[in-house]
């Protein structure tokens, strides 16, 4: 059986490792704060005290950071990755980065015969928990058959997009929907609602026909009591959103509706609604509209 080791014990990263865990994987982690290591070693993983000597010591090192300059650091870092690296290791990483980068450090590490594969996630907080997460996945088939048994206990959909880089390549084509969803939702509720009908029997109204989508599915139950605690956080969302526009201005692509998306989000930072669900991004409309979304 592989030996796994996970880097980066956030929202998503705890219980993805969990998942590994739970499915019998020798599971080797560390992570920055302890309080996560600790409360994933009384349940049989191994904690390591830098990301080298994880890589020293498994067959598959899985990382799951904040943003690029993250990963970057984790993988070519001081007692990174790299420095720990073995011929045959393979390197797996589940964060959301530029996949310029994703294509630069799978290089670097091919230097080193270790074989990479950027595997961006989608599901939030529920599909790390569940199990259920879409994993889109570029680099090497022969890796990600090595590894494909780990994906099957942490995913409910593995899919090999391409080469390097493709993997998130195709995480971004995802948050740009996510995104439009999230916005379009957060209009529709404070565009019914000033109209004087009430926005969740709106819901409920057009949810059965074309409109239907897992956003107007799960997150207006959520905001109608009041609930903006985040599955996947607003800050990061605006990040993504970031990487895509910044993609975007290397290949010469128009994306009119992502950048307005990009400014909403990025208004959220400014007045301190990052922590918050991305389902949030509703506040910036209320604040736009002049009013506040009724709460049942």
């Amino acid at each position: 059986m592989l030996k796994v080791g996970y880097i980066g014990l956030g929202l998503m990263g705890k219980s993805i490792a969990r998942s590994i865990l739970k499915a019998g994987f020798p599971l080797i982690i560390h992570n920055r704060s302890h309080a996560a290591v600790d409360e994933l070693a009384a349940e049989g993983a191994i904690p390591a005290s830098s990301p080298a000597e994880v890589a020293a010591r498994v067959d598959v090192v899985f990382t799951n950071l904040p943003d690029t300059p993250d990963v970057e650091l984790v993988v070519l870092g001081e007692n990174g990755i790299a420095s720990g690296a073995h011929p045959g290791l393979i390197w797996v990483d589940n964060s959301s980065i530029k996949p310029a980068a994703a294509r630069s450090l799978a290089a670097k590490l091919a230097g080193k015969s270790v074989l990479s594969l950027d595997a961006p996630v989608s599901g939030g907080d529920v599909g790390a928990r569940n199990a259920t997460l879409a994993i889109m996945v570029g680099g090497p088939a022969a890796a990600l058959d090595k590894v494909m048994p780990v994906f099957q206990a942490i995913g409910k959909t593995v899919t090999h997009v391409g080469e390097a880089g493709a993997g998130q390549v195709a995480k971004a084509a995802n948050q740009i929907m996510v995104a439009a969803q999230m916005v379009a939702m957060g209009e529709l509720l404070i565009f019914s609602q000033k109209a004087g009908v009430d926005p969740q029997k709106v819901v409920e109204a057009i949810k059965g026909g074309a409109a239907q989508c897992w956003t107007l599915d799960v997150k207006p139950p959520r905001l109608f009591v009041g609930n903006r605690l985040p599955g996947f956080k607003s800050h990061l969302m605006a990040k993504d959103l970031n990487i895509i526009m910044e993609t975007a201005r290397e290949y010469g692509i128009p994306l009119p509706s992502a950048a307005v998306d990009a400014q909403l989000y990025n208004a959220m930072l400014q007045t301190g609604m990052g922590d918050l669900d991305n389902s949030a991004v509703v506040g910036i409309l209320e604040e736009l509209a002049g009013t506040i979304l009724q709460e049942s």
